[in-house]
């Protein structure tokens, strides 16, 4: 891509800041209902596989790292300043990258805020045997499966470029970057598009019109 093409600033990046903010608002309101109506220790319903049970927890996500209240705020704030880091780091973020970041975001800053504020996170989430968790947890540990799944599988698959087709790695009309998508490729810039010649019997689409 040229290097004249500006990135999008994170802070402008609405999708993924709205993401964030909603994911960051339910965690925080789960707990404030399970702060409210269920006492220390309680659980909802009193047996089964899952349940609502308010406990808190002064290490990381699931119980580890306990009573370390303080080096994981420090963390959390690391973890966040790398996380956009991630995002700036691409030109053109694609949309699972962007989920899996908004989701790690908004639960990163759930969490911090629970430490901030009580000097430890709220957890209620209880199924079978496993250490009992919230929302926030949840979205950070699944942001992280996608986030692997974007770095070592999708970008394996996309490896292959216009180039290795015979086609363009960078857009003939603004030098843009050539997206992959179904079919081709389109300008990530423009929107100029290029079709493999395979299933286009060769013809080049730009805009919506075929050459």
């Amino acid at each position: 891509m040229s290097v004249d093409t500006p990135r999008t600033p994170f802070y402008k990046d609405f999708v993924l800041i709205q993401l964030a903010v909603i994911i960051f608002l339910m965690d925080q309101f789960s707990k404030f209902l399970v702060r409210d109506l269920l006492l220390y220790r309680e659980s909802f319903p009193a047996t089964g596989f899952f349940r609502f049970t308010h406990t808190f927890n002064t290490g990381s996500a699931f119980g580890i790292f306990r009573d370390q209240n303080t080096p994981l705020i420090l963390v959390s704030f690391l973890g966040i300043a790398i996380l956009i880091m991630i995002y700036r780091s691409q030109r053109v973020p694609s949309g699972l990258l962007r989920l899996s970041l908004g989701l790690q975001i908004g639960g990163a800053f759930g969490n911090l805020v629970d430490r901030l504020r009580l000097g430890h996170v709220t957890d209620f989430m209880d199924v079978g045997a496993w250490p009992v968790f919230n929302l926030a947890d949840a979205s950070i540990i699944t942001g992280l499966v996608i986030l692997a799944w974007v770095f070592l599988v999708a970008e394996s698959g996309e490896a292959d470029g216009p180039a290795d087709y015979g086609g363009y790695g960078w857009c003939p009309v603004c030098d843009g970057e050539m997206l992959t998508v179904t079919g081709g490729w389109r300008c990530s810039v423009c929107g100029a598009r290029e079709q493999l010649a395979s299933e286009k019997s060769g013809q080049e689409w730009f805009g919506d019109r075929a050459l």
